[in-house]
C-alpha cells in the first residue's frame, strides 16, 4: 500500500536546518542559495577569495554590490517567494528575523519524514482515548507539591502505549522543488479591550505588540514550505499479527487497532483544533483567516465520508497541534498553571493559547501552516 499525503495549507516539516543570511542573496524576488562550494573553488584561482572569506566571517548578510554576481551564477537552488512584496520586507527586517528554516531535505531532494504523519496519528490516538475521570486524575496529580514533571509520557503509555505498531509508514519520495516557496508568516496576538471582548495584535521582538490594523511594523519570519496541493508519497503498511485476539491479550489492547478507528480519531483531534481556531479568527476579526478555517471543516467532512484523515503536522502549529487538552476547560486551565512556561499567560485571564503563526498568502493574513490531508489506498 501507499500512502499520499497532500498539503492542505502551505507546510513545513523540517530537518533542524536553517539558511542564514550569508548562505543565500536575495535578487529578483527569490532566495538564491549559494552553492558554496563552487564558489571557493572559483575564488581560490584569483585575489578575491581572502575577501570573499572576511566578509563572510563578519557580515551579517553579504553585500549584493559585491557579490550579486554569485546569487545569478551560482546559486544551487533558487526558492521563490510566495508574493514579490516580501523582498522588501526581508530588506527591512532584522538580521535575527532572516533565518530562513528549510524543508527536511537528503540526497535525492526534499521529503516528508514519516515521523510527522506517525506522531501526529498518535496524537490522535491519545486525544480519542482520554475520558473525563482519566482527567480528573491528572488533576489531582498536581495538587500536591511535587507535580509530575512529564505527566504526557505518562498519560501516553497508559492510554497508548504500543498501540501504533500497528501501522508503518515510510519517508516520502522526493518531492519537486517546483512545490517549495518562501512564506512571509508573522504571529498574532489577542489583546483584551473588556471582559469577553479581544482586538487583533501582531508581535514585535522581543517584547511587545503593535496594532492590529499595521502588520507591516510587526516582526516577520520566512519559511520554506510546500505549497498547497502538493503532494508526498510513500509505502504505507499495516500489520494484521496484531489484529489477532491472543496477541491482543498479551499487549493488553483492550480494542482491536485498525486504520478507520485510526483515522476516526485523527480526524475528531482536528474537528477540536478547528473548532478552537475559529473561535480565535472570530476574537481577531481576520475574515480570510475565518474563510480558510470553515474551507478545513469542509474538507475535515469529506475526508470522514472518504476513508481519509485532516491532520495539523510540522512547524508552526502552536500548542493546539501538540495537546490533547482543550485549553478553555477549567481542568486544562488547572494543569497548566502548574507549569511555569505557562503559568503567566494562564493567570492573565486570556484565552489560551493568546498567539498564532498565521501564513500570509499575497501579503495577507490567511492561513494557518502545516494542515494536510492523509489517504492510503
Amino acid at each position: 500500500m501507499k500512502y499520499t499525503v497532500t498539503c492542505l495549507t502551505p507546510t513545513l516539516v523540517g530537518d533542524g536546518h536553517k539558511l542564514s543570511p550569508i548562505d543565500y542573496m536575495v535578487w529578483k524576488d527569490q532566495v538564491n542559495v549559494l552553492d558554496q562550494t563552487r564558489i571557493f573553488r572559483l575564488l581560490s584561482k584569483g585575489p578575491r577569495l581572502e575577501g570573499y572569506l572576511t566578509q563572510l566571517k563578519r557580515a551579517t548578510k553579504l553585500d549584493f554590490a559585491s557579490w550579486g554576481g554569485f546569487a545569478q551564477n551560482f546559486a544551487g537552488r533558487r526558492i521563490p517567494f510566495e508574493s514579490a512584496a516580501y523582498s522588501e520586507y526581508w530588506n527591512r527586517a532584522q538580521i535575527e528575523s532572516l533565518s530562513i528554516p528549510t524543508f527536511a531535505e537528503g540526497a535525492l531532494g526534499p521529503y516528508l519524514p514519516a515521523t510527522s504523519i506517525k506522531g501526529a496519528l498518535r496524537t490522535g490516538m491519545l486525544s480519542g482515548a482520554i475520558k473525563d475521570n482519566t482527567v480528573a486524575e491528572l488533576v489531582q496529580r498536581f495538587q500536591g507539591d511535587r507535580p509530575p514533571r512529564h505527566p504526557g509520557e505518562v498519560l501516553e503509555d497508559q492510554l497508548i502505549g504500543t498501540r501504533t505498531r500497528y501501522f508503518a509508514a515510510s519517508d516520502s519520495r522526493p518531492a519537486p522543488v517546483s512545490a517549495f516557496k518562501i512564506y512571509l508568516l508573522r504571529t498574532s496576538t489577542l489583546q483584551q479591550q473588556a471582559p469577553g471582548s479581544y482586538k487583533l495584535g501582531w508581535k514585535q521582538s522581543p517584547r511587545g505588540a503593535v496594532d492590529g490594523k499595521r502588520p507591516e511594523d510587526s516582526t516577520p519570519a520566512f519559511a520554506e514550505m510546500a505549497s498547497p496541493g502538493s503532494a508526498f508519497e510513500g509505502t504505507w503498511n499495516e500489520k494484521h499479527f496484531f489484529d489477532m485476539p491472543e496477541v491482543r491479550r498479551i499487549l493488553r489492547w483492550s480494542q482491536p487497532v485498525t486504520r478507520e478507528n485510526v483515522f476516526a480519531a485523527a480526524n475528531q483531534y482536528a474537528a477540536k483544533q478547528l473548532d478552537i481556531h475559529k473561535s480565535y479568527a472570530e476574537w481577531t476579526g481576520l475574515p480570510l483567516l475565518l474563510k480558510q478555517v470553515e474551507r478545513l471543516q469542509s474538507k475535515l467532512a469529506q475526508a470522514r465520508e472518504n476513508g481519509t484523515c485532516v491532520l495539523s503536522i510540522g512547524w508552526g502549529g502552536g500548542f493546539p497541534s501538540k495537546s490533547v487538552l482543550d485549553p478553555a476547560t477549567p481542568e486544562a486551565r488547572k494543569i497548566l498553571e502548574k507549569q511555569p512556561l505557562y503559568q503567566r499567560a494562564i493567570q492573565s485571564g486570556l484565552p489560551f493559547p493568546k498567539t498564532r503563526r498565521i501564513v500570509f498568502l499575497d501579503n495577507q493574513p490567511a492561513s494557518l501552516p502545516g494542515w494536510v490531508e492523509l489517504a492510503v489506498s
